[in-house]
């Protein structure tokens, strides 16, 4: 059935199919792309001066290479498959479609507080790859200075695999602080809408903080920012070494409060 809808899906008339190529190629992207009903398909022909094997799929073909610019963003690399074609852009920013549902449940568990008023701020502690954590003894002296500076709603997103990090920073903060756990990309995104400052490792939630105009601090250690933080108006990211950790608490606390001083 799954198969079914991905081939009516890629049946329809195109007049346009593009696979865009970060870190890797894919196979599976490529075949997709030709499988699809285009006029004219775009792909890959090398990558980093490896060469694309499926790239006979394309009818056109670009040869893409990040050691040309090491320090451009992913978003701006990605465009790298279309410039040959005179499409281009200076917005680099991205979008996720939320619904008015979404907003609703977002609202409902603001409400949830025992407070009425106050700064909203929500923060990710979680990471797929444990370099990328900033440690949960940082986390819990921020949020305690937040807290004792704002008096502000507090929430914690993340999913089952972060709830251990989630209850061991929870148990060291004294006042309330909620979880918005295992929910959507799109929920995620309607919640941190309507929040006045988001702070995340660097993983997931962090890109989809960034599709917001939420002020955002993203904590970086060993993953080049350049590459790969979020772009746009009050998007900011703190990184000294390949060591999450060296990014301290003052730092990140300094930039909340500069952010937090400015009106949404």
């Amino acid at each position: 059935m799954y198969l079914k809808k991905i081939i009516h899906f890629l049946r329809q008339d195109y007049d346009l199919a593009v696979v865009p190529v970060t870190v890797s190629i894919s196979f599976t992207s490529n075949l997709l792309c030709r499988i699809a009903k285009a006029k004219i398909r775009i792909g890959p022909k090398s990558l980093n001066d490896n060469v694309n094997r499926s790239a006979f799929f394309f009818d056109r073909r670009i040869d893409l290479n990040w050691k040309k610019y090491p320090d451009a963003n992913v978003a701006d690399f990605s465009l790298d498959i279309l410039r040959p074609f005179g499409i281009s852009t200076h917005n680099f920013s991205s979008e996720i479609y939320y619904d008015e549902k979404d907003t609703q449940e977002a609202k409902e568990f603001l409400q949830s507080f025992n407070k009425k008023e106050g700064k909203i701020i929500g923060l990710h502690v979680g990471a797929g790859k444990p370099p990328n954590r900033w440690s949960y003894e940082n986390f819990i002296s921020l949020i305690n200075l937040l807290k004792e500076a704002y008096q502000p709603f507090i929430y914690l997103t993340g999913s089952t695999d972060d709830l251990e990090i989630i209850e061991i920073i929870r148990g060291g903060i004294s006042s309330e602080t909620k979880i918005f756990m295992n929910k959507g990309i799109t929920e995620v995104a309607a919640l941190i809408a309507l929040s006045d400052l988001f702070i995340t490792n660097d993983t997931g939630i962090m890109h989809v903080a960034g599709t917001t105009q939420t002020p955002q601090i993203s904590i970086f250690g060993p993953t080049n920012p350049f590459n790969w933080a979020p772009v746009g108006m009050q998007k900011y990211f703190l990184r000294n070494s390949d060591l999450i950790n060296d990014v301290t608490v003052e730092e990140v606390f300094s930039l909340c409060k500069t952010l937090l001083s400015n009106e949404k």
